[in-house]
């Protein structure tokens, strides 16, 4: 028997082989959400660290009796009950800072972030983050890990713009990370560089941390795969390409990273780019036509499109948004 505030499960009911408790009621669980998929409406799927956590804080009964050992061992006559405590408030604080909310059901949010906004608290940056934002915006998050707090599932630089998917259930917060991991979310940037690449090219590189500088990431062949896929679409002023990115993995900075080792900084990058307009003094330019792009006060990218299926539903969505202002009137003044 299922509702909102607590699961009963029967043993006998289930023909799952009689192990520890916790990975029983993974399986058993499962077995309900994929028998009827209307039940993920009414409550989650979970973790097996969600379930450890619910057992060792007194949640979970075998006939009525509480239990407190995650590997306690079941057999075919037993019955539990699995209690769920309410939500408990996140540590950040709800904020009132203004966010695009681009689409909103009761699991996902798609919003367009701005730039200069950091995602998710940090030290240094313990509030007015995008986090703290969807706090505010959101007053039915209904608890991941029994935390009401957003599902961030991947996350775009501060000085990154565009279109972000952020889960609001533990359920489509668990089935979107396995999209992520699984390539089946597809994401698309548009960018400004400097220099033009072939019109088509992909880079597969690894990329880790740098040695030298904490705050970088690097292409070294001890770093994670990742694979950046672009397409330029115009060349600018010739020396500037308008272009798009289409990630398969990701990796802190990837894009960034990835054009930096080719030669094609971002426009605006400062951590990565900073002398890359360098080149403009060694042919025959006018500097103050480049002025702009050189001032330029962020890395000009922008998260453009984003393509999925609904976690839930699994109807096939889109979205697009188009460049914000800065980027828009740097193109017009290099074109």
């Amino acid at each position: 028997m299922v509702n909102i505030n607590n699961i009963s499960l029967k043993i006998k009911n289930f023909s799952i082989p009689h192990k520890r408790i916790d990975k029983w009621i993974i399986d058993a669980i499962n077995i309900i959400n994929n028998a009827n998929q209307e039940e993920q409406y009414l409550y989650s799927t979970f973790s097996r660290t969600r379930i450890k956590n619910l057992i060792l804080s007194g949640n979970v009964f075998i006939d009525n009796v509480k239990v407190l050992n995650p590997s306690n061992k079941i057999n075919n006559a037993n019955e539990i009950l699995i209690k769920f405590p309410k939500p408990i408030d996140a540590l950040p604080k709800p904020e009132n800072i203004s966010i695009e909310i681009i689409y909103e059901d009761k699991h996902l949010i798609v919003l367009n972030k701005q730039d200069n906004l950091v995602v998710h608290p940090a030290p240094g940056n313990e509030s007015g983050t995008l986090v703290n934002a969807i706090l505010f915006h959101c007053n039915n998050l209904s608890g991941i890990g029994g935390v009401k707090r957003p599902g961030i599932v991947h996350r775009l630089d501060k000085d990154t713009s565009g279109l972000m998917l952020v889960a609001k259930s533990e359920i489509a917060h668990i089935k979107l990370v396995k999209m992520f991991q699984n390539h089946e979310i597809d994401r698309k940037y548009l960018g400004l560089i400097w220099g033009v690449p072939e019109r088509i090219g992909m880079i597969d590189k690894p990329i880790s941390r740098s040695s030298f500088n904490r705050k970088k990431m690097t292409v070294s062949d001890k770093g994670k795969f990742a694979l950046t896929k672009w397409r330029v679409l115009q060349v600018l002023s010739d020396i500037v390409a308008l272009t798009e990115f289409k990630l398969e993995t990701g990796r802190t900075h990837q894009i960034r990273v990835h054009m930096c080792s080719l030669g094609y900084n971002l426009i605006g990058d400062k951590l990565y780019g900073k002398k890359s307009y360098k080149f403009l003094k060694n042919g025959n330019y006018n500097l103050e036509k480049f002025n702009d792009a050189i001032l330029f006060q962020r890395q000009a990218l922008h998260s453009y499109k984003i393509s999925f299926k609904h976690p839930i539903t699994e109807k096939s969505m889109s979205f697009q948004s188009e460049p914000p202002r800065d980027i828009q009137q740097l193109i017009k003044k290099l074109n």
